[in-house]
């Protein structure tokens, strides 16, 4: 079981303004696009990105509905080499001035895209420019949440924070070189509850064989949700203890 993430999707209402947004500011490639008659999907990456770096996948129907951000999911974090050199560049483009590294403590910013998801830009020596790092979740029970993560995907707990009001982990299987993303599980002691919505959409992590992998987590009851062949036998998809679709995707 390699399980090493693939890519996080994310829904959008103007797929080509959103094109615009990540391929203008970020540099993004489309990597991949599958088009079909109710939706389309389109995949981007950052150039040079490491062969085991995560893609960015954007989903758009073609009925023109909207979405609901919620809170379940918080956001997608990229990679810079200095975080102010790069937030500068970006708002001189022209993207919104949203959370700047000083409101950060000077070692992270926020922008959101046109869809109102954020992105969090994040200094690091390693991946290239605006390549995915992470992305966040907000859990309501972090015991479970790294549980889940821990027997269903055999992950490893590579970093975490423990702050004032809440705690931050960071999970990604085993012997994953650092330009993979990690999956980052934020916990606020409060024991407030969230919304999952349906602006995003899923994470994806990678089979070399979809088929043994998916005996693999009903063996560990995992949450037989979408199974292979309902999906064709290209993918499937399992759930989280809150409810965050998983898709299963071969390598």
């Amino acid at each position: 079981m390699s399980a090493t993430l693939d890519h996080t999707m994310m829904r959008v209402e103007d797929l080509e303004a959103s094109l615009d947004w990540y391929t203008g500011y970020l540099g993004y490639e489309e990597v991949s696009r599958w088009e079909a008659d109710t939706f389309t999907n389109v995949f981007l990456q950052a150039p040079g990105a490491h062969e085991q770096a995560a893609a960015l996948e954007l989903t758009y129907n073609h009925d023109g509905r909207s979405y609901t951000l919620g809170d379940a999911w918080g956001h997608i974090a990229v990679r810079v080499e200095d975080v102010y050199d790069a937030y500068e560049e970006l708002t001189a483009q022209g993207v919104e001035d949203y959370r700047d590294p000083d409101s950060c403590g000077g070692s992270y910013a926020f922008v959101r895209d046109p869809d109102g998801h954020e992105v969090e830009i994040v200094e690091r020596d390693y991946g290239a420019r605006y390549s995915l790092d992470h992305t966040m979740v907000r859990v309501e029970d972090a015991e479970a949440a790294i549980g889940w993560y821990a027997r269903k995907l055999d992950y490893d707990l590579v970093a975490r924070s423990e702050l004032d009001t809440f705690a931050l982990y960071f999970m990604q299987p085993a012997d994953t070189p650092p330009e993979a993303m990690t999956v980052e599980l934020t916990y606020n002691y409060d024991g407030r509850s969230y919304e999952v919505g349906d602006a995003w959409g899923h994470l994806a992590v990678q089979a070399d064989d979809l088929q043994s992998f998916w005996g693999q987590l009903m063996d560990r009851h995992a949450e037989d949700y979408r199974d292979p062949e309902s999906c064709g036998n290209r993918y499937a998809f399992t759930k989280d203890t809150e409810d965050r679709e998983i898709e299963i995707v071969k390598r």
